[in-house]
């Protein structure tokens, strides 16, 4: 899926989820800086350990002067999530204008969104043009509409100062650095009932850390304008349910389920686009789990189960 090599980039969110690893992989022969507001002191001390230049910055109240404006790509990971609107809608939808303003000299740009921003609508596969909504409202008030809001300010400016841009929509990004499952494997340790919607079952396409860092060249290869929006998901559909149960039998413990109105209903892709464009993704979701597990519980001795 190609390289980056000897490039100028800057990174908002690098000590994030779905930021670090992707940031860590590209700093090994790039030139990163990366912009957060670093309150861990040891995120960011592993992320100068690892090459990156580190620059403290709250998005949602500062401007972007004190940067350089010579960045040959611009990749925003950043997102913030207190349940403020105000704060939120600075943070993630004005805040990406005024960097793209700031970079628009950039080679090109990427725009980390989510799958949270379609309409739910039952088990519906959906494409990139399928209608928005309030996805998230039930467990994050802001979320959906920040994000919708930041992709219409991303495709403003993108058209405005000609930037090459994508918009790539996430789906249940997971790996050896967290992510949704391994919250729901905490619960089965601890004993916890999983909440799943009662439109059942709540089926997903979770995607492997690895297969995100290994897309990013690519997807910055597809920047265009207007802006190229894609769904970045994995290959396999999968409810909770079923990884919830795979992540039991994993660990000897049996999960336990509650049906309730308030949890995400389904968001499963088409990625019909993402393969044509990108390429299709290579960690199985059965593997990749058992190397989450594997990575953030060294002490449990896993089952051999398929």
């Amino acid at each position: 899926m190609g390289s980056l090599r000897g490039e100028k980039i800057l990174f908002t969110g690098p000590t994030g989820q779905v930021g670090r690893p992707i940031a860590l992989a590209l700093a090994t022969e790039n030139e990163v800086w990366g912009l957060a507001r670093f309150k861990d002191a040891g995120a960011r001390a592993e992320m100068e350990s690892a090459g990156v230049r580190c620059v403290a910055h709250n998005l949602a109240t500062e401007d972007f002067s004190e940067l350089p404006d010579d960045f040959t790509y611009v990749l925003n990971f950043s997102v913030v999530k207190s349940g403020r609107w105000d704060r939120d809608m600075a943070a993630n939808a004005e805040a990406v204008g005024l960097l793209m303003h700031h970079c628009r000299r950039a080679r090109a740009f990427l725009h980390c969104s989510s799958t949270a921003v379609y309409q739910a609508d039952g088990h519906h596969r959906f494409a990139e043009t399928d209608p928005l909504g309030d996805n998230h409202r039930v467990l994050m008030p802001t979320y959906s509409i920040t994000k919708i809001a930041a992709e219409a300010v991303v495709r403003s400016a993108a058209r405005q100062w000609g930037i090459p841009t994508t918009i790539a929509r996430l789906n249940v990004p997971y790996g050896d650095n967290g992510g949704w499952p391994l919250f729901h494997l905490e619960m089965i340790l601890a004993g916890q009932p999983i909440a799943v919607h009662t439109n059942a079952p709540s089926i997903f396409n979770p995607i492997h850390e690895a297969d995100i860092v290994a897309m990013v060249p690519r997807l910055l290869e597809v920047a265009s304008v207007p802006a190229t929006i894609v769904n970045w998901a994995g290959n396999d559909a999968v409810s909770i349910e079923e990884w919830s149960e795979y992540l039991g039998r994993l660990v000897g413990r049996e999960p336990r389920f509650e049906h309730t109105e308030l949890a995400l209903e389904s968001v499963t892709t088409d990625n019909s686009r993402l393969h044509e464009l990108v390429g299709e993704t290579t960690v199985s979701w059965r593997e990749g789990m058992r190397r989450m597990v594997a990575a953030r519980h060294p002490e449990l001795t896993l089952a051999a189960v398929d």
